[in-house]
């Protein structure tokens, strides 16, 4: 029935009417805390108001007309921080941060948040933050960016937050997103203070409050002691994180409404009026299981359960009101019931509102959409920073155009900010960071701890708050200590915030192989595969110095008008390389060009207009295969070489259009045969049904091994000499001719 009222399912309203209300948890009164009795009433309201929409998203779920997931039941005790901190104070929010929110839309009249959630639980296409696409807590106009994770990943761009405002207060940058004064918040479980990724994040932090920087952020661990059925030991949150150098701990029961809001402003003192990051650790409950479809009572005990429910902070709450006179029972129980009528009503209203109906809908947030261009700051150049004339007007190799090229973007844009692991004073492992930080000083381009996690959480966070990050790690295989950060944060936050949020970065990444002799499989890692499968990102891959200036102009441009995350992965193997055909020919080098020379999001770069084969590859592949069109023009092929530089989205159109009057099309691809480009590639071909004689070539499945033995596994120039003339049908000759 239509507006039904389920009242019974928490036992909130039965140990209200039986007067079974809390002993008191702590002394302080209302006054103490620096609350008054209407504080204390809205906050309530706050709270009932978080219960009620659990109760009814757990109906309309079991009705089959509803998405329930995870609730706040047990947690409501995080209204009190929403009340202690400013509307401007970012959130980044745990899934059982109903209450927060709703008392924190408290603060900016015209909120809706009952509306809002409801729309939410039933995945509506109305949903202001997400558009149907998940369950989220989140507003823009609330400064509280949507989580859709159940553990810990959003620790490290909360901690990037933080960070971002820090550096504009020693920028004196007026035109951040995020006040010079404001603080960070996220909260997280108790179990996922067990996660490395937390652990990182809170590690980062403690690290960068004991060197004595400034980090204004609060980690708020909400502790109900278990993790979906694994017991959180007693004493274990408070042991492992009370004494950690940097980081201030704050302890406080959440059941009592009174007890939360004291620790809050003990962390906000902290936090605001130190710039020191907090650990603020609240009590808590899980009431009513883990999620919607989760029994607990088949692993915790009927008397665990019913002990839990004898502290719920609504009853403590309520307990509260009562001894200060402020709210009969009678007067609570008239509250709750207009709360649960306005929740119903909410609710049902939701179940008709329209949903995403076609994969276009569903898609149509992956890039954000085109917003206003912002006017770039000016980067200031140090008055003792070195002079780069020589170094443009004479012919240099990858690595040194790359730091010109980012040099550049410096200099044009003050938002502009360059980090990684030994980016600063040494320049990067193979120097593509040289003189930055000498001509733009450490606020700009400073060194990170040796952690990619916080790395890629450090670029989400100053991106929240209007800067340019360039994070670079320092070798393809360390991507996957922290690809999450990419494929579950960076890259979602557009899609599940209907582009009003974004993550604009340029990540540089020094990856692929063919360096011989150093290092093995983790610095020598030709596997793609995790950029293939993250939707919404670009991925870039120049083959030369020259293309490397280029596509990083047009990756600035991307990131900086469209918003998007672009990956830039730099070959290390050209890095140093000076010569093409022969010792002393310089043909791998250029003369660092100040024009707006760009390289296109989409265009290939194709090299000849030979008729005979197309060669499309990329990165290493493109320098090979041009070393073997020499070799096969000397046996009569005339080929052309399709150099792709955009792999991710593939630039099929202009691939195709590159390729024509071409029979032969050979695949050069560097990278493993399985999961590989070239299979992409062919399957774009076949999906329009056009008539090329096709092959491919590739590097082995396999992790690359040290030393000469890397070169069993690898293409080489002559490898693809000779599947271009087995294409061609030509007759092989030896390799000395």
């Amino acid at each position: 029935m239509a507006g039904a009222i389920s009242t019974s399912s928490d036992g909130f309203l039965e140990r209200l009417k039986a007067g079974r209300l809390p002993a008191p948890i702590s002394s302080l009164s209302i006054h103490d805390a620096g609350l008054s009795a209407r504080d204390l009433a809205a906050l309530f309201e706050s709270q009932l108001i978080s219960r009620r929409l659990d109760l009814e998203a757990r109906r309309l779920g079991a009705e089959k007309r509803g998405y329930y997931s995870i609730g706040s039941s047990g947690h409501e005790g995080n209204a009190a921080v929403a009340r202690v901190f400013r509307l401007d104070d970012m959130a980044f929010l745990h899934y059982r941060s109903g209450a927060f929110y709703i008392e924190r839309a408290a603060k900016l009249p015209g909120e809706t948040p009952i509306w809002n959630m409801a729309l939410s639980f039933v995945a509506s296409s109305e949903d202001p933050i997400s558009g149907g696409r998940h369950k989220v807590i989140g507003s823009k106009p609330l400064f509280t960016p949507p989580q859709t994770s159940t553990i810990a990943s959003h620790l490290p761009k909360a901690l990037g937050t933080a960070f971002s405002i820090a550096l504009a207060r020693t920028q004196k940058r007026h035109d951040a997103e995020l006040p010079l004064d404001s603080v960070v918040l996220c909260s997280f479980g108790d179990a996922s203070a067990n996660h490395s990724t937390a652990v990182g994040a809170i590690n980062a932090a403690a690290h960068t409050g004991y060197r004595g920087l400034p980090l204004p952020i609060v980690f708020i661990c909400e502790d109900n002691g278990i993790g979906i059925s694994v017991k959180t030991p007693e004493g274990w949150i408070a042991a492992s994180h009370a004494n950690r150098p940097g980081l201030r701990y704050v302890f406080g029961d959440a059941r009592d409404p009174v007890d939360a809001i004291r620790a809050a402003r003990e962390a906000e003192r902290c936090a605001r009026g130190a710039r020191k990051p907090v650990f603020l650790h609240l009590r808590t409950v899980r009431l009513m299981g883990h999620a919607g479809s989760d029994f607990e009572s088949g692993y915790r005990d009927r008397a665990e359960i019913q002990a839990e429910a004898d502290q719920d902070p609504l009853l403590h709450a309520a307990r509260r009101l009562i001894e200060a006179g402020t709210m009969s029972r009678d007067e609570i129980e008239q509250l709750y019931s207009a709360i649960s009528g306005r929740v119903a009503r909410a609710m049902e209203l939701a179940t008709t509102r329209p949903k995403l109906t076609s994969a276009k809908e569903v898609t149509a947030s992956l890039a954000p959409p085109s917003r206003p261009k912002r006017a770039a700051r000016p980067g200031i150049l140090l008055a003792t920073a070195p002079d780069e004339t020589r170094a443009k007007s004479e012919p240099q190799h990858m690595s040194r155009l790359i730091s010109l090229a980012l040099a550049e973007q410096l200099e044009r844009d003050g938002n502009v900010a360059v980090f990684g692991e030994d980016v600063a004073r040494k320049g990067g492992v193979y120097g593509a960071t040289t003189r930055l930080q000498q001509k733009f000083g450490p606020a700009r381009v400073f060194d990170t701890i040796l952690d990619e996690q916080s790395i890629l959480g450090m670029a989400i966070g100053l991106a929240h708050n209007g800067f340019l990050p360039v994070p670079e790690i320092q070798f393809l295989a360390y991507v996957h200590n922290a690809e999450d950060q990419l494929r579950g944060e960076a890259a979602s936050l557009s899609f599940f915030s209907k582009g009003q949020y974004t993550n604009p970065m340029v990540v540089r990444i020094a990856g692929l192989a063919y360096q011989k002799g150093f290092g093995g499989h983790f610095h020598n890692d030709n596997s793609i595969a995790i950029f293939r499968d993250i939707p919404g990102i670009i991925l870039a891959c120049p083959s030369s110095g020259a293309e490397a200036v280029k596509m990083l102009r047009e990756a600035f441009r991307l990131a900086r008008e469209e918003q998007r995350v672009v990956i830039f992965l730099e070959p290390i193997a050209l890095y140093g390389a000076k010569d093409l055909y022969q010792t002393g020919d310089g043909k791998m080098t250029a003369i660092f060009n100040d024009t707006e020379d760009i390289a296109p999001f989409g265009d290939v770069n194709r090299i000849g207009d030979g008729t005979d084969v197309a060669i499309v590859t990329y990165g290493n592949g493109a320098y090979l295969s041009q070393r073997a069109a020499e070799k096969l023009r000397k046996q009569g092929v005339a080929s052309r070489i399709i150099d792709l530089r955009w792999l991710v989205p593939l630039p099929i159109t202009s691939m195709i259009e590159a390729l024509q009057g071409c029979d032969n099309v050979l695949i050069v691809d560097e990278c493993r045969k399985a999961g590989s480009l070239s299979e992409e590639i062919i399957a774009s071909i076949n999906d329009q049904r056009l008539s090329f004689n096709i092959a491919r070539i590739t590097g082995a499945d396999t992790f690359i091994p040290l030393g000469p033995a890397a070169s069993e596994v690898l293409l080489s120039e002559d490898d693809i000499a000779r599947a271009a003339l087995d294409l061609c049908g030509k007759p092989k000759k030896k390799a000395a001719e």
